[in-house]
């Protein structure tokens, strides 16, 4: 009788594995924007802002997932290390790292930055998660030294940790007044569509990478 008892418990423990499986892979993926004021969305509304639209945009095209909001306005890349434990959700599958900006305004030795933007990825990636590094240019004011040095951190970084590297977090929308706030720095709605716009093929290619459940029929493995 125990034997039986057994046997059928192993049944039925093979009938709903498949089951089970199923539903640990439908969850929607965790993707974190991990970053400053540019990210976080500074003067708008949540559903403006580039957690809040890159979301709306990966859904629409199908794919199941969260975009966590884990920008502070003002964070250096120090200040985003520093936080880095308590900021960014355990089991994030996706974090996109886009630091600088503040680091760059303030003229702060590259070195300092590169080596903070380091430490964050290896860290994350030692959790686990896959990491979409966004870079940032220099302003001109601060020399063609300083710019060289800044500028190179970025794609030095992505090689090194073999990373996806989306060259210019601001592209399209540095100093276009229609696409930023009177200050001149922040973009607005409209400019973080277009950043959205131009970051979203890099997104969904690390998300296919990630072969996640929630990705439209056939993207997975068609890039």
């Amino acid at each position: 009788m125990r034997q039986l008892r057994w046997r059928a418990a192993a049944l039925l423990a093979l009938i709903l594995a498949p089951f089970h499986s199923g539903s640990a892979l439908a969850r929607p993926l965790r993707i974190v924007a991990f970053g400053d004021s540019l990210s976080a969305g500074f003067m708008l509304p949540a559903n403006a802002s580039f957690p809040g639209q890159l979301e709306a945009a990966l859904r629409a095209k199908g794919r199941d997932v969260t975009v966590v909001n884990a920008g502070v306005s003002g964070d250096t890349a120090s200040d985003g290390l520093a936080r880095l434990d308590w900021s960014v959700p355990k089991g994030a599958d996706l974090v996109i790292v886009e630091f600088g900006a503040n680091d760059m305004l303030r003229g702060l030795d590259p070195e300092i930055t590169r080596r903070a933007l380091n430490e964050m990825i290896s860290r994350l990636k030692a959790r686990g998660a896959s990491v979409l590094l966004a870079g940032m240019r220099s302003t001109t004011n601060l020399g063609e030294s300083y710019r060289g040095r800044f500028e190179a951190i970025y794609p030095a970084l992505a090689k090194a940790h073999e990373v996806l590297l989306y060259p210019f977090f601001l592209d399209g929308i540095a100093e276009e007044a229609g696409f930023n706030l009177s200050d001149g720095i922040h973009p607005n709605r409209a400019g973080v569509a277009k950043i959205v716009e131009g970051i979203l093929p890099a997104v969904e290619a690390v998300l296919d990478r990630l072969g996640q459940a929630g990705a439209p029929s056939g993207a997975a493995g068609n890039r």
